[in-house]
């Protein structure tokens, strides 16, 4: 399996060159951006939308599409403009580019509408980038709504238990947080294939019981928080799969990490870097749960049309940073 692994990273970091290449040009406004990024979604949309880029609905047909929502959607988080007043700001210089630009508060509004599309484009962008690759990772993240302080009368706590934040303990940053866990599986490659969020208090083995909906006749690399002698029977005995997890100094059964599993592990910890540093996934200003969930699906989808970016032009994926440079 050792040497399996191996192979199988050094693979991940080959280019591999694809019949159709897609040049982008040096983009230094947000309307170059933008127009790039909605013609990546029209390219994944198809029976998702309608011949004028919207979710088919009765009533009035509105003249800023929805697909014109979602890609200007991730072009304010490729560009980290993370508050939607800074954004319509810059957008004023661009009138005559786009005249039938919404306001600020059906942006809002049509943003939340339109996160289930925005995340079916962007599982149809991670399947094209998938290259049946039979080792995963997956790890977890703290996503703090408020401080500590402020936790027992946020307004984010609802009625539903079950969505709503809660307090919770990061043991790898030793920090006590109130907020979310951000929960999320990726290849070897880089390339997000799932997630999810839960309150804080929720263990990450609960997200592995998921998984095995997801995934079948695979690795998937975890840390000690995913060590369970009786998941790990239950998902290699029901779908076949392996859960690799580091074992604990103390325990009976002992046996070092074999040696590829840290590289590979860093595949998702970059993800995540990047996610809090460009993406700024940290920063929060949504109001009320739906609003946080659609920024993620906003951040996330963003994230993985820049590696499709760099994937077509025969660049490493994970400069995402300068995929539209």
């Amino acid at each position: 399996m050792e040497k399996k692994l191996c192979i199988s990273l050094i693979f991940s970091n080959f280019v591999v060159s694809k019949h159709k290449v897609i040049i982008f040009h040096a983009m230094h406004n947000l309307y170059a951006n933008f127009v790039k990024i909605l013609e990546i979604c029209k390219d994944f949309s198809k029976n998702l939308v309608n011949e004028l880029g919207n979710i088919p609905r009765p009533g009035v047909v509105p003249r800023f599409s929805d697909l014109e929502v979602v890609a200007l959607s991730l072009t304010a988080e490729h560009l980290s403009i993370d508050s939607e007043n800074n954004l319509f700001d810059r957008l004023k210089e661009y009138k005559a580019d786009m005249p039938n630009l919404i306001s600020r508060r059906q942006f809002n509004d049509r943003r939340k509408f339109t996160a289930e599309l925005c995340e079916k484009i962007r599982k149809r962008i991670a399947s094209k980038m998938d290259g049946a690759e039979e080792y995963f990772c997956i790890d977890s993240k703290p996503i703090e709504v408020c401080r500590l302080s402020r936790g027992l009368r946020c307004k984010m706590k609802g009625t539903d238990v079950t969505n709503s934040p809660a307090f919770g303990y990061c043991a790898t940053q030793k920090i006590y947080y109130f907020g979310y866990k951000l929960h999320a599986v990726c290849g070897l490659s880089g390339v997000i294939h799932s997630y999810d969020l839960s309150p804080a208090n929720v263990h990450d083995i609960h997200f592995l019981k998921d998984v095995k909906f997801q995934f079948y006749d695979c690795c998937i690399l975890g840390d000690r928080a995913y060590l369970s002698a009786e998941l790990q029977q239950d998902l290699f005995s029901s779908v076949g799969i392996k859960l690799e997890v580091p074992y604990r100094l103390n325990m009976k059964n002992w046996r070092p990490t074999f040696k590829p599993y840290a590289k590979a592990r860093k595949r998702i910890e970059t993800n995540f870097s990047q996610l809090c540093d460009h993406f700024m996934l940290f920063r929060n200003y949504a109001k009320q749960t739906p609003g946080l969930f659609t920024r993620i699906i906003g951040k996330i989808s963003a994230f993985t049309v820049l590696q499709y970016i760099n994937y077509v032009n025969n660049r490493p994926i994970g400069r995402v940073k300068y995929a539209l440079n």
